[in-house]
């Protein structure tokens, strides 16, 4: 079986690598996103190394942004260069590659991945929630990806704060709970630290730091409820930067769908950490073209 080219492109770094049936990564290349270089230029010059003689006969491409399944189109994706979205279409990547080409979510991608390769293996229904720059979402239900005709999850742009919201000030579970809002509260606090030495700082038990941590991964949990009441999955598979926390964060939101979360199940929803770390989208290629992804997603 001939490897599956995957490719990860970020608003700072974009990734390619060969990737078995089994998730596993035969080989991997990573560059900065160029913010002045052309989709096809940029993307040819990564991935020409990974492609070569490796006989690819498919390629899965992850963005951050709204995919449209049906017309294979990025819609909207603002953390990517300016001009790269009209560019990023299955017709033109597999013009570009050579090859059938998939353009995937990122979220949704890495929800394949952990599924299927990851910590949500022996779990039907699974919630990968990514709390990193942004917030993300991808579901996975029945083992298949869930989806319409456009991706969804997007967990990040929902509103969990409706005072907030009223006053014109950020009300979204991204704007309150995300490794962004960390890194401004703590800006505004005189705290000259964020992400692992702000993590360090709570253990040691620093009091603004603990109140800053607190407030975030309070959101966090609340998005992390709302999920829960969505689609009443049988785990939260919680990755990105914050997550590298650990418990420090997955209790917080164990606690949260203990108090705010579905009634009455006969099982707790659990909530682990990723398996396959920032290549659970990398891995998700190989899940997402075999037949049961790619079925659900040219018949909508």
């Amino acid at each position: 079986m001939n490897p599956t080219l995957a490719v990860d492109l970020g608003g700072t770094q974009m990734r390619a690598a060969l990737v078995d049936r089994d998730g596993r990564i035969l080989l991997r290349r990573a560059e900065p996103t160029p913010r002045d270089s052309a989709c096809p230029d940029a993307l040819l010059m990564l991935v020409g190394g990974v492609m070569e003689g490796a006989g690819i006969q498919e390629a899965v491409i992850g963005v951050p942004g709204r995919v449209n399944y049906v017309s294979g189109t990025l819609e909207h994706a603002p953390n990517l260069p300016p001009g790269w979205t009209t560019s990023l279409t299955e017709e033109n990547l597999s013009a570009v590659l050579g090859v059938r080409a998939s353009l995937a979510n990122d979220a949704d991608l890495a929800a394949v991945g952990e599924s299927r390769f990851g910590a949500g293996r022996g779990y039907a229904d699974v919630v990968y929630l990514t709390i990193s720059t942004g917030i993300g979402a991808g579901v996975i239900l029945g083992g298949l990806l869930a989806h319409g005709r456009r991706s969804l999850g997007e967990a990040g742009h929902t509103i969990i704060d409706r005072s907030a919201l009223a006053a014109g000030a950020p009300a979204t579970l991204e704007h309150q709970g995300s490794g962004t809002t960390l890194h401004h509260l703590a800006a505004e606090a005189g705290l000259e630290f964020s992400g692992a030495a702000l993590v360090e700082l709570v253990e040691a038990g620093s009091p603004t730091a603990a109140r800053i941590w607190e407030s975030v991964v309070e959101a966090a949990g609340i998005g992390a409820a709302n999920l829960a009441h969505l689609f009443s999955p049988g785990a939260i598979v919680v990755g990105g930067g914050v997550a590298r926390a650990g418990e420090l964060l997955f209790g917080p939101i164990r606690a949260a769908l203990a108090r705010l979360g579905p009634r009455g199940l006969p099982v707790p929803i659990e909530v682990i950490g990723v398996a396959l770390g920032d290549d659970a989208g990398l891995a998700g290629a190989a899940g997402w073209s075999d037949a049961f992804v790619r079925e659900v997603v040219s018949h909508v």
